[in-house]
């Protein structure tokens, strides 16, 4: 069968080069590695000034799904010996961009994305799952209450495993169960305000992090 992903599925190729130049961690740079799909990619050209003069790294590949972004976790999260990971992930698993997958197969992705930071001395972050109440790309898939779901299983996973849980959807939904209409424009990707509710939020999360870092 062809595979109209070449041969390099969960585009390992992608981050190569910068990975190689962030090669170890500099002296005292407590980095922050953004892992996620396009919302995260798309932080990074929508909103520049967020990453500027801080130790965030963005590695965010559009379209991708947890079974993509597991297989590269290693290069593109643990070998750049981050102290902390921000997971987003999981709306493109449930637009089935790589085939289908039951929401307990991406809650696992998830969930062994978060244990292989842990193992690494790596603090996570786990983010909820964006609203969305239909995609551009794929029509009639109903994605508003599997959201609701999966968010529901990354909270419990969050909360029994002592994780800081980020919640982007309760500010961003409609009435709907989609993204507000002035967040974005096209029903899935934040817009500049959208990143603006999203900024505040995380770094709340990333600082009590290392507060308890601190004080250890």
């Amino acid at each position: 069968m062809h595979c109209t992903y070449g041969q390099d599925w969960a585009n390992l190729k992608r981050y190569e080069k910068e990975n190689a130049e962030l090669s170890g961690s500099a002296h005292n740079e407590k980095r922050v590695v953004f892992m996620g799909n396009s919302i995260t990619e798309g932080w990074l050209r929508t909103h520049p000034a967020f990453f500027e003069g801080k130790p965030y790294i963005d590695r965010g590949i559009s379209g991708q799904t947890t079974p993509q972004m597991l297989l590269r976790f290693r290069q593109d999260v643990i070998d750049l010996k981050p102290e902390t990971v921000v997971i987003l992930a999981g709306i493109n698993d449930i637009a089935q961009n790589t085939g289908p997958m039951t929401l307990e197969e991406t809650a696992g992705n998830i969930f062994s994305m978060a244990e292989l930071a842990k193992v690494n001395g790596i603090k996570v972050v786990l983010c909820s799952v964006l609203p969305a109440s239909d995609f551009p790309w794929k029509q009639e898939m109903e994605p508003g209450p599997k959201v609701v779901k999966l968010n529901s299983m990354l909270l419990k996973y969050a909360k029994d495993h002592d994780i800081e849980y980020v919640d982007y959807y309760t500010p961003m939904v409609n009435d709907n169960l989609g993204l507000k209409k002035e967040l974005g424009d096209d029903g899935v990707h934040p817009n500049e305000k959208g990143y603006a509710i999203m900024e505040p939020l995380v770094e709340k999360a990333l600082s009590k992090i290392s507060n308890k870092t601190s004080k250890k």
